[in-house]
């Protein structure tokens, strides 16, 4: 009996996660190398047949179907037969580790940082498998250092030549969906669901969230007994800040609740153009557009819309400039300026980008009726875009991309 070779095969398969049947057949193939190798070129071709019992770990080898002596085959031929034994448990665990991880792809997995190389951070995430953190895929404003523990997203996993390579992430938009799962319950029960999810890694996230579940509150669920869950979340992510929202079926609704914590007058849908004008009191505006537009551009993300801020009186402007244009052509009806605004137009700017065929479909006018209009739509909207001054929003965002692209100042030595 041979119990060190089982013990050995045993060790080797729980320490590296390999198949203990796998193990045995790889010794088997090298046995049947080291033959080959002693016996020489003329007996390549031979049958060599070598087995293992796989509890008592006896080895018992055949050539030509005549028993021979596998510990007499010399030095060479062991060194071959160890090369092989490598090369194979090389492979398997390579396998192993590649199956292993490309099932938990999307999963969240903790390590601990070993180095870097390159700015990339390299992660130690079970004691035997290295995986790669890209500069790109780490956060903003973040830094790590050697023996932290880091919670990371499993990006990809690619299967190389010789080795395998697991890709983390901290930016992508899974990684805040995955947190929220382990750290607010109902929502990996499934009683919350996240239904819409936008951000920019290391500022801000958006996240819009429905209750299956009537006597649970979606937002207090997730934010928690002051605000406890939550922080665990913006901890974690070095400080961002996330906004949950209440998700909504009505466009109307989702759109002002995605511009939180800044409050909407009115919201006018075009889904022709795929977009929504919203209306905010002045003194409102700079929340909903946010830092560096960033409330207004994740709100937008978030709900798959296009959106315009424009204050009330910008509004009221809008509307007049549309009417003024339109009320000296012959044969349009006092209602058909109300049937545009319902079709969420509200100036000759989406009057001329929206075309004909959707009046002819949805207001019923003539196609003549309708070429008509939108060709004096087209002029006034040169003419408007020539003269007319930016919307109040357009100024503030113009503004906050010159402070994001104004080269800071270096301080003195």
């Amino acid at each position: 009996m041979n119990q060190e070779l089982v013990r050995i095969v045993d060790n080797i398969a729980r320490d590296k996660n390999i198949d203990r049947e796998s193990i045995f057949q790889d010794l088997e193939s090298a046995m049947i190398s080291a033959a080959k190798k002693y016996f020489g070129k003329t007996d390549v071709e031979a049958d060599i047949k070598v087995t293992i019992d796989r509890q008592t770990g006896d080895m018992i080898a055949y050539k030509d179907g005549e028993l021979i002596d596998i510990k007499r085959l010399g030095r060479i031929p062991a060194q071959t037969a160890k090369q092989v034994m490598i090369q194979k448990i090389k492979a398997d665990e390579r396998q192993s580790v590649y199956d292993e991880f490309v099932e938990r792809k999307g999963e969240i997995v903790s390590g601990t940082v070993i180095r870097y190389e390159g700015g990339s951070l390299i992660i130690n995430i079970n004691n035997r498998t290295e995986a790669v953190l890209p500069k790109s895929e780490q956060i903003s404003g973040q830094s790590h250092h050697v023996a932290e523990r880091v919670r990371s997203l499993i990006l990809d996993v690619r299967e190389n030549a010789s080795q395998v390579k697991i890709v983390l992430s901290r930016t992508h938009p899974d990684f805040i969906r995955r947190l929220f799962e382990l750290e607010v319950p109902e929502v990996a029960e499934g009683i919350i669901e996240i239904k819409a999810l936008a951000r920019e890694a290391g500022y801000r996230t958006k996240i819009a969230v429905l209750s299956n579940d009537p006597k649970v509150d979606a937002v207090g669920a997730c934010v928690g007994v002051r605000g406890s869950r939550i922080r665990n979340i913006v901890d974690e992510l070095g400080g961002e800040k996330i906004d949950i929202v209440r998700w909504n079926e009505s466009s109307h609704e989702l759109i002002a609740n995605s511009l939180m914590p800044a409050k909407c007058s009115q919201v006018a849908l075009c889904f022709e153009l795929g977009g929504a004008t919203v209306v905010v009191p002045e003194d409102q505006l700079s929340l909903a557009i946010g830092k560096h537009g960033q409330n207004v551009r994740l709100a937008a993300r978030l709900t798959d819309w296009d959106i315009d801020i424009l204050t009330p009186d910008e509004y009221n402007q809008e509307l007049e400039r549309l009417t003024n244009g339109l009320k000296d052509i012959e044969g349009l009806d006092d209602t058909f300026i109300d049937k545009l605004i319902a079709l969420g137009i509200i100036s000759v700017l989406d009057l001329a980008e929206i075309g004909a065929d959707p009046l002819v479909k949805e207001i019923g006018i003539t196609p003549e009726m309708a070429v008509k209009v939108t060709r004096l739509a087209e002029d006034l909207a040169k003419k408007q875009t020539a003269e007319a001054p930016p919307t109040i929003a357009q100024v503030i965002l113009e503004e906050e991309i010159k402070v994001i692209e104004e080269p800071k100042e270096e301080s003195p030595q």
